[in-house]
C-alpha cells in the first residue's frame, strides 16, 4: 500500500494553511519550470500535509502566469497521493450565494492560453477524463464540511475560463443557461494535470460572487472577491484540518482510477520516445515508464 500525502493547493485569499505543525518550506526543483511557491510541508494530526499557494504570496501570478505543470510535478515529486483544489469562483445558482462551497464533480474548460498536458510529441498519452474528480475524496470532504457546519452542495459543472478578466453580461448568461453552476478560473488545466500525474484530486469552489448575471447583485470586482475570499479562508482552515485529521494513514484505490490513469495510456512506441521528453516525465510517469 501507499502512504497518503495530502496536498492542498490555496486559491485566492487562501495563501496560507493555519494549523500544520512541524512546517519545514522546501523548494523542489522542477524540470517544468517554476512552482507559484516553496512548498510547506508538515503534517495536520496524524496526516502529512503539502500546501502550495497557487498565486504565490501576496498573489503575484494571474491565473494564466501559473506554471501548472510545475505545480503539480512538485506536488508529485513530494508524495502527494491525495489533492484538494481551493478556488474562488463566481455561482450561477441563486441558492449558491457568497460563503457557500460548491464540491465540483465536472470541468468545462474554457482556456486557451495554458499548457495543459506533460505529454506531447515525442511521448503521446490519452488519459480518461470521464470522471475528473475522486469520489471517495469528495465524500472526505463533504463528511468535514458537514461535521464543521459548514454551508455546501456535492456535485456541480465549474466552467473555467482564461480571464484574467471577469465575463462580459452575455457570456455570464450563456454559461448558467448552458445549465453551468459555478465558474472560476484556474481549475484548468490543474485537474487535467493531476490526472496525467495520477493524483486523486477534488475541488472546493468558495463562492465570492454572482459573476454579472444577478439582476439584484452588483457586477463582480476585485473587492468583493477579496472580502469573501478572506472569510471563506477561516473556514478552509477548519475544514482542512478536520479532512486531515480524518485521514486514512494509507491511501484508498479510486473507484475512478485516477491513481491509475496512465496504465493503457501511452500511445507512443517505446523505441520512438523522445529520451529528453522521458527525463521530465520521471515523476509524473515513472510508474508506468519505469516499472520496478
Amino acid at each position: 500500500m501507499t502512504k497518503a500525502i495530502l496536498g492542498i493547493i490555496g486559491g485566492s485569499g487562501v495563501y496560507d494553511l493555519p494549523g500544520i505543525e512541524d512546517v519545514r518550506e522546501t523548494r523542489i526543483d522542477s524540470p517544468w519550470g517554476e512552482p507559484s511557491d516553496v512548498l510547506r510541508m508538515g503534517r495536520i494530526g496524524e496526516t502529512e500535509v503539502a500546501f502550495l499557494p497557487r498565486h504565490g504570496r501576496g498573489h503575484r501570478l494571474s491565473p494564466s502566469d501559473i506554471n501548472y505543470r510545475a505545480n503539480i510535478d512538485v506536488m508529485k515529486r513530494a508524495g502527494v497521493t491525495d489533492l484538494i483544489s481551493v478556488s474562488a469562483c463566481g455561482s450561477f445558482r441563486q441558492e449558491y450565494h457568497p460563503g457557500f462551497f460548491v464540491l465540483v464533480d465536472q470541468y468545462v474548460d474554457r482556456t486557451h492560453k495554458r499548457e495543459n498536458s506533460f505529454f506531447g510529441k515525442g511521448c503521446v498519452a490519452h488519459v480518461p477524463m470521464a470522471h475528473p474528480v475522486g469520489p471517495l475524496l469528495q465524500k472526505r470532504i463533504a463528511s468535514a464540511a458537514e461535521a464543521e457546519g459548514i454551508p455546501f452542495a456535492v456535485g456541480g459543472t465549474l466552467v473555467c475560463i482564461e480571464g484574467p478578466q471577469f465575463s462580459t453580461y452575455a457570456e455570464s448568461i450563456t454559461y448558467k443557461e448552458l445549465g453551468y453552476d459555478v465558474i472560476g478560473m484556474t481549475a484548468m488545466p490543474e485537474a487535467k494535470l493531476a490526472r496525467e500525474a495520477e493524483i486523486t484530486y477534488a475541488t472546493i469552489a468558495m463562492v465570492t460572487d454572482y459573476d454579472c448575471w444577478h439582476p439584484e447583485h452588483d457586477d463582480v470586482d476585485v473587492a468583493s472577491v477579496v472580502a469573501v475570499a478572506h472569510q471563506n479562508a477561516t473556514k478552509v482552515a477548519r475544514l482542512v484540518a478536520r479532512i486531515a485529521r480524518d485521514f486514512p494513514a494509507e491511501h484508498e484505490p479510486c473507484p475512478v482510477r485516477s491513481d491509475r490513469a496512465l496504465e493503457g495510456a501511452i500511445m507512443t512506441a517505446s523505441s520512438a520516445r523522445d529520451p529528453e521528453l522521458l527525463k521530465k516525465l520521471d515523476a509524473v510517469a515513472g510508474r508506468v515508464l519505469h516499472p520496478a
